[in-house]
C-alpha cells in the first residue's frame, strides 16, 4: 500500500509538471499566432501598392519565420504528450505489476483460510494456548487477520480503478496527440503555400530587378555620407572629452603642487571600459544605464518594421545586394520619430536631402535618419520618447528612416537593443 501511495504521488506531481509546461506552450503558439495575424495585416496594407518591394518581402520572410517558429512549437508539445504518453504506458505496466502481486497474496491468504476455516481449529488455536494472556494475543491475531485479508480485497479494488483511470487518461492523451499532429500537418501546409507567396514576391522584385539596384545604390551613397558625418561627429565629441580629462588632470596636478602635496595619486581604478567617454561621472552613469535596458529599448518610432535588417542582405535569384549600417525601418507617413533614450544631440546634417540627428548616451550613440524634418537643434538635451522629428517619405510611398546604433565608433546592431514586436 506505501508503495502504492509513493506511485500515485508521483504521478501527480509529474502530471502536474506536464500541464504547466504545456500551458506555456499553449499560450507562446497563441501569442506566434497573434503576430503572424498582425503581419497579415500589414501585409495586406503594403499590398495595395502593386509594385513588390523590399518591405513586402520583409514581412513575408519574417511570416515564414513565425509560421516555422509555430510548427516548432506544435513538435514540442507532439514531444511532451508522447512523454506523457510513455510515462502513462510504464505507469500502467507497474499498476498492472502491483495488482498481479496483491491478488497472489489475497489468493494465498484466502486459500490458507479456506484449509483452516472450521471452528474446531479457531477454538483447537485459542485453547491450545499456554495461558489466558497468550489466548487473547491469539485472538487478536486472528481477529488482525481477518482484517489484514480485507485490506487486501480493498487494495485490489484500489489499484483496479486507479489502473482503469489511468488507461483512460492514455486513451485520452491518444487523441490530444492526433489532434496535435493534425494542427500540424494544416500549419505545414500553410507554410508550403506561404512559400510560395514568398516565391511570388522575389519573382516581382526580379521584375523590378534594376529599379531596385538603382534604389540599393542610392541607399548605399546616403549610408556613406550617413556614416561619414556621424564618424567626423563622434570623432570631435572623443577630441572634446580627451581635451577636458588632460585638462581636469592637469588641474588636479596644479593643486596639488599649490598645496606642498607632491606625491603621487594613485590611479583611480574603474570598474567599466577605459573610454574617454566615460571619463565624466555623467559619462559612466549613462553609458551604464543604456547598457542595462538592452533588449528592452523602445522603438524610434510607434508603429514600425524592419524592412532591411543589420548587415549584409541580398535577394535570392537576382543582383540585389548591399550592406546596411543599421535598421531601414518602415513607417507610417509623417511619423514621429522619438528618441530612444536620453542624452544630448551632438549633431543635426543634411543627407540627400533628408535630415540625420546623432544623439549621444555616453560611449554610445544613436542615429536617426531619413528626416523630412527635425523639430530639436544641436547641443539639446533630449529625454527618452521626446519627438525628434518626422519620418519622410520611400518611393513605395510608406514613411521610412534610417536607425543605427554605436558603441564609440562601431556600428552595432540595434535589432538586439531594442524591444521585440
Amino acid at each position: 500500500m506505501r508503495k502504492l501511495l509513493f506511485l500515485c504521488f508521483f504521478i501527480a506531481i509529474g502530471m502536474m509538471a506536464n500541464a504547466q509546461s504545456s500551458d506555456e506552450l499553449r499560450r507562446q503558439q497563441a501569442e506566434i499566432q497573434k503576430e503572424i495575424d498582425d503581419l497579415k495585416e500589414t501585409l495586406r496594407a503594403t499590398q495595395k501598392n502593386k509594385k513588390a518591394s523590399l518591405g513586402q518581402l520583409a514581412l513575408v520572410q519574417q511570416k515564414l519565420r513565425l509560421r516555422q517558429k509555430a510548427i516548432d512549437n506544435i513538435s514540442a508539445q507532439i514531444n511532451m504528450i508522447q512523454g506523457t504518453i510513455n510515462q502513462s504506458r510504464s505507469e500502467i505496466n507497474k499498476l498492472r505489476m502491483e495488482l498481479d502481486t496483491l491478488k497472489n497474496q489475497y489468493e494465498k491468504s484466502v486459500m490458507y483460510a479456506y484449509k483452516n476455516r472450521s471452528n474446531y481449529d479457531f477454538l483447537n488455536f485459542v485453547f491450545s494456548a499456554a495461558s489466558f494472556n497468550d489466548a487473547v494475543k491469539r485472538v487478536e491475531y486472528l481477529k488482525t487477520y481477518r482484517n489484514f485479508r480485507q485490506q487486501q480485497a480493498e487494495n485490489i479494488k484500489t489499484t483496479q480503478n486507479q489502473l482503469q483511470q489511468k488507461i483512460a487518461m492514455l486513451e485520452q492523451t491518444r487523441k490530444q496527440k492526433d489532434e496535435v499532429l493534425g494542427k500540424q500537418e494544416k500549419e505545414k501546409m500553410v507554410l508550403q503555400e506561404e512559400k510560395k507567396e514568398k516565391d511570388d514576391v522575389v519573382k516581382g522584385l526580379k521584375a523590378r530587378e534594376k529599379e531596385i539596384n538603382r534604389e540599393i545604390t542610392a541607399k548605399a551613397r546616403a549610408d556613406k555620407k550617413l556614416r561619414d558625418g556621424i564618424a567626423a561627429a563622434i570623432r570631435r565629441e572623443t577630441e572634446k572629452a580627451r581635451a577636458a580629462a588632460a585638462a581636469a588632470a592637469k588641474k588636479e596636478d596644479e593643486a596639488n603642487k599649490a598645496s606642498g602635496n607632491t606625491t603621487a595619486t594613485a590611479p583611480k581604478v574603474k570598474s567599466r571600459s577605459n573610454s574617454v567617454l566615460e571619463s565624466t561621472p555623467e559619462g559612466a552613469i549613462i553609458s551604464a544605464d543604456f547598457e542595462k535596458n538592452k533588449g528592452r529599448l523602445p522603438w524610434p518610432v510607434d508603429k514600425g518594421r524592419i524592412k532591411i535588417g543589420f548587415g549584409t542582405y541580398s535577394i535570392e535569384n537576382t543582383t540585389v545586394k548591399g550592406n546596411n549600417p543599421g535598421l531601414t525601418i518602415e513607417t507610417d507617413v509623417n511619423a514621429s520619430v522619438k528618441s530612444i533614450f536620453e542624452g544630448e544631440v551632438i549633431a543635426v546634417f543634411d543627407v540627400e536631402g533628408n535630415y540625420a540627428v546623432l544623439v549621444k548616451h555616453g560611449k554610445y550613440f544613436t542615429s536617426y535618419g531619413g528626416l523630412a524634418n527635425v523639430s530639436i537643434s544641436k547641443g539639446q538635451k533630449v529625454t527618452a520618447g521626446q519627438s525628434l522629428g518626422r519620418a519622410s517619405t520611400n518611393n513605395d510611398g510608406s514613411g521610412e528612416i534610417e536607425f543605427l546604433l554605436m558603441r564609440e565608433s562601431t556600428n552595432v546592431d540595434p535589432e538586439a537593443w531594442i524591444k521585440r514586436r
